[in-house]
């Protein structure tokens, strides 16, 4: 579905020049939900545009089904951390919902049921005519996720998109995007700073190195496929591949620091 293969990006302003990723690769299985982790500055979110189309890389090759990615493909969607820039506070939650499927020239009536649908799944049934502002934090990032899954992506990019919530909300979202993703089958590739939560949400792990990045490890979550914020993060085995990852993110730091 995805494959990343020697990636690499370079800022440059004037004579500078700042490596963000060096050399990266890596692949995501069709209907996969795959989690990054990496120290703060590795350049988590500049791959993840990469991939999505809205950055050039400096080097390297992104396929998304077969494809050369040049620009912003079809079936992708894109989930932001910001969730309050994504949306424009002077439309409703229904146009809001509903603005990337105008894009796709749909019929009024399809635009309707996918809207409709997307806002039940995220369980916002009933708000289509409230505005952003008059939402909460976690109810405008749910409007963000609902407006990715009414697009009916493939494959869904998410940029630590649960990092401005409270904790009690972060684990609503993170439990909503586990559900969404075993209903639907699409791809997911999830950005997070969280070890905990790319643990719990993830088939796999990959760990990316401090900056100029590179993948440092990756590891298979073999939990079991039904979780729940309670049982899951009690079990044993949790803790093991969360030390683990933790271990590799305490070693990246350290490489920087040398």
């Amino acid at each position: 579905m995805l494959e990343v293969h020697g990636l690499r990006k370079t800022y440059k302003s004037g004579r500078r020049e700042v490596e963000a990723l060096r050399d990266l690769t890596f692949t995501v299985d069709t209907g996969e939900l795959v989690c990054l982790v990496g120290p703060s500055g590795c350049g988590k979110t500049t791959l993840l545009r990469c991939i999505a189309g809205l950055l050039e890389p400096s080097g390297g090759k992104i396929s998304l089904d077969g494809h050369e990615v040049s620009g912003p493909a079809p079936g992708l969607a894109m989930v932001f951390q910001e969730y309050g820039r994504s949306l424009f506070p002077w439309m409703s939650v229904r146009d809001n919902v509903e603005l990337p499927l105008k894009q796709k020239k749909l019929p009024r009536t399809r635009r309707a049921e996918l809207v409709e649908e997307a806002l039940g799944a995220v369980g916002l049934a009933g708000t289509e005519s409230a505005y952003p502002w008059q939402l909460s934090g976690g109810m405008q990032q749910r409007v963000a996720i609902a407006r990715a899954v009414a697009y009916e992506p493939s494959t869904l990019l998410m940029d630590e998109p649960f990092a401005a919530v409270d904790a009690q909300t972060r684990a609503d979202l993170e439990d909503l995007v586990r559900a969404l993703w075993r209903r639907l089958g699409v791809t997911v590739l999830f950005i997070t700073h969280d070890i905990d939560e790319a643990v719990y949400l993830g088939q796999r792990v990959v760990m990316l190195s401090s900056s100029p990045t590179v993948v440092q490890d990756e590891v298979t979550v073999d939990l079991p496929a039904d979780r729940d914020q309670l049982h899951t993060r009690a079990d044993p085995r949790f803790t093991e591949l969360r030390t683990h990852v933790y271990e590799q993110i305490q070693q990246a730091k350290l490489s920087q620091a040398l």
